[in-house]
């Protein structure tokens, strides 16, 4: 009996060294997998880490995309219309198609002239090509529809801006065909205030004596180019009386009514203005 004691023992010995090389194998199993997932957690912290860095400097990109070169202020008329500008040389303007609203577009500057759903009714040109299509192309910006209109030119090689009242793009004047850009819209005839009324009506502005949002652009003897934009509404009688009032400093020259109602809009770093909210086809865009 003493001897079959002594074989189980033998055999519960032989089987616990058998055992021994198994634990081995499972501890290296748990230190493979705990090792596996540090690595998994080291890789994968610096993929977040390389992501947060491409995002950062993404923004930062963005922020320092942002025009500097213009000033910006807001004030109310004596007849109670709330103006907000933006005062730049209209070097640092060009027009851009976006099919958005202006207030987040990824551009500064204020909405451009008339459109119809995705077509410009207005000029708008930039170094002689059509901003929303082909040359010849309805709705590209190559024309004032319909009628010929107050049309706000800057002659690059002239570095001058002018109001022409034209009717198509060829037929605006300037000393470089390739240097030049021009925002269709509506006469205001500023200086000329027993003509300008006269003048709206042979251009058909639209909705003149109604109380909407409105917009413009207007230019002072130094060159200075404003963008205007009313938050309050008005007649367009009012809203030139404001602009007349409160933008350059009674040394203003001339300018154009741009369109207006709910696509009077505004996008810079102090103000945002969305007009309805609706999108417009084209903006006159600050870029440097």
């Amino acid at each position: 009996m003493m001897a079959s004691k002594d074989n189980n023992l033998e055999v519960g010995q032989d089987k616990g060294a058998a055992e021994t090389p198994s634990n081995d194998k499972l501890g290296g199993k748990k230190t493979a997998a705990v090792a596996a997932v540090m690595a998994a957690v080291i890789v994968g912290a610096g993929i977040l880490f390389f992501i947060m860095m491409q995002a950062l400097q993404a923004k930062s990109d963005r922020m320092e995309a942002f025009p500097s070169s213009y000033t910006y202020a807001a004030a109310t008329s004596a007849g109670g219309m709330e103006l907000h500008v933006l005062a730049t040389k209209p070097s640092n303007v060009t027009l851009t198609a976006i099919h958005n609203n202006v207030s987040i577009s990824p551009y500064y500057g204020i909405n451009g002239g008339f459109f119809y759903d995705k077509a410009l009714l207005s000029i708008a040109i930039v170094n002689s090509f059509p901003v929303n299509g082909a040359i010849g192309d309805y709705g590209s910006g190559n024309e004032n529809v319909k009628y010929a209109r107050g049309t706000l030119v800057w002659d690059g090689a002239a570095n001058k801006l002018s109001v022409q009242v034209a009717g198509k793009a060829s037929e605006l004047k300037v000393m470089d065909h390739t240097r030049f850009w021009a925002q269709g819209g509506i006469s205001m005839s500023l200086g000329h205030d027993e003509e300008w009324k006269a003048q709206t009506e042979r251009e058909q502005a639209p909705f003149p004596d109604d109380l909407r949002l409105r917009s413009g652009a207007v230019y002072d003897e130094s060159g200075t180019l404003y963008l205007v934009v009313s938050k309050t509404k008005g007649t367009l009688s009012q809203f030139r009386e404001a602009v007349t009032e409160l933008v350059g400093g009674g040394k203003l020259v001339d300018g154009i009514f741009l369109d207006g109602d709910g696509s009077s809009q505004l996008r810079s770093g102090e103000a945002q203005l969305a007009g309805d909210n609706r999108p417009v086809v084209q903006m006159l865009r600050i870029v440097k």
